[in-house]
């Protein structure tokens, strides 16, 4: 959602102005806008942003006013169809749309949302969905939340699953119990984030970085893949990597941004490359450093790294050798491995067998 949308909603609220906001919530096919997409509505006629580039705005307007004028939301789907007059999108797609009543609950979430969105502080608004229970709008950041949903237990489910999303930059619906089970599907929650995705950089063209591109991606990372051979690292070798990058990895590494969200897996196999990476990663604050190798090699690794100044400290936050004891064999088996341990670090997991534990299955 453009930032305009917001502020167009929080000027027309101010002048006493009803409106409507309308959001893309699903979406499939070579659909031209994607999920969150936005566009404001108020009583007046005046339009803020856009769903569809232009295909649908006239239908979707007709029907914002309707919300405008009965307070209670729909939701409207478009796509190629068959009628020749009726709204569409001749580019083959499709898009679901909900179109909901500026109302008291998602005003008082704004100011909070506006505050976060300008700062860059990730956030998502969840809205729920059902014609019944409009009306309630939840802001979710990481450490604090900002209005409900209705439901005390509702709240606290829709708070420990929407986090997850925010953590991946993710947005999507959600499907609920009206109490919060998790295994009911009765109510439905439209989750927006408003945050960047995790970064995971991948060091080293070869069969076990194809596949962690492809589960990386997956996870909701955008993935860059990075070395210094380009008969190797090809857009054709890695078509599920954001981007591919042919350049030395130290060299790259030190120029990129890293986050504490940022996953850096070295997977060259090889000491000219592997160390002077590691020796930039060991300096910035990634969550999660991994490299791939065996135990010698590892060891063979540390000298060289300890002989390069890199203190024992330092050397304490790399993951290796890399992923979870799974047993693992192929490419695709060690990049589920891999996955499994940074899912694990960034939420607290132990990675032994839920049928083992007591603990709770979700982390707080």
């Amino acid at each position: 959602m453009d930032e305009t949308v917001l502020h167009a909603i929080s000027r027309w609220h101010r002048g006493g102005e009803p409106a409507a906001l309308v959001r893309v919530v699903g979406r499939s096919g070579s659909a031209p806008r994607g999920l969150g997409a936005a566009m404001a509505v108020s009583r007046s006629g005046t339009v803020v942003g856009s769903v569809s580039g232009g295909c649908v705005e006239g239908d979707v307007f007709v029907l914002a006013q309707q919300v405008i004028d009965s307070g209670t939301p729909v939701t409207s789907s478009y796509g190629t169809g068959t009628d020749p007059l009726a709204p569409g999108l001749p580019c083959g797609g499709t898009i679901k749309v909900f179109i909901e009543p500026v109302d008291s609950s998602l005003i008082e979430v704004l100011p909070a949302l506006l505050d976060s969105v300008r700062s860059g502080e990730p956030v998502a608004l969840v809205s729920v969905m059902a014609d019944a229970a409009s009306g309630r709008h939840l802001l979710v950041a990481p450490h604090r939340s900002v209005g409900s949903l209705g439901d005390a237990r509702l709240d606290h489910a829709a708070l420990d699953d929407v986090r997850g999303l925010l953590a991946q930059g993710t947005t999507r619906v959600l499907h609920l119990g009206c109490e919060g089970q998790r295994r009911h599907d009765e109510l439905a929650v439209f989750v927006q984030s408003f945050a960047t995705p995790p970064r995971m950089l991948i060091f080293g063209a070869n069969d076990f970085a194809a596949a962690l591109t492809r589960i990386g991606k997956f996870l909701g990372y955008r993935v860059t893949l990075c070395d210094a051979r380009s008969t190797f690292a090809t857009a054709e070798g890695f078509p599920d990597a954001d981007e591919v990058v042919v350049r030395w990895p130290h060299e790259y590494l030190a120029e990129t941004p890293v986050a504490a969200s940022t996953v850096i897996c070295v997977l060259t196999h090889d000491p000219k490359f592997d160390v002077p990476a590691l020796e930039v990663a060991l300096r910035t604050e990634a969550g999660y450093i991994g490299v791939m190798g065996s135990r010698r090699t590892h060891a063979d690794r540390l000298s060289r790294l300890r002989a390069a100044g890199v203190t024992d400290g330092q050397l304490a936050r790399l993951a290796a050798p890399v992923g979870l004891d799974l047993g693992a064999r192929t490419p695709e088996e060690t990049a589920v491995s891999i996955a499994a341990e940074i899912v694990a670090g960034r939420w607290g997991g132990t990675g032994a067998r839920l049928s083992v534990l007591e603990a709770p299955i979700h982390h707080g």
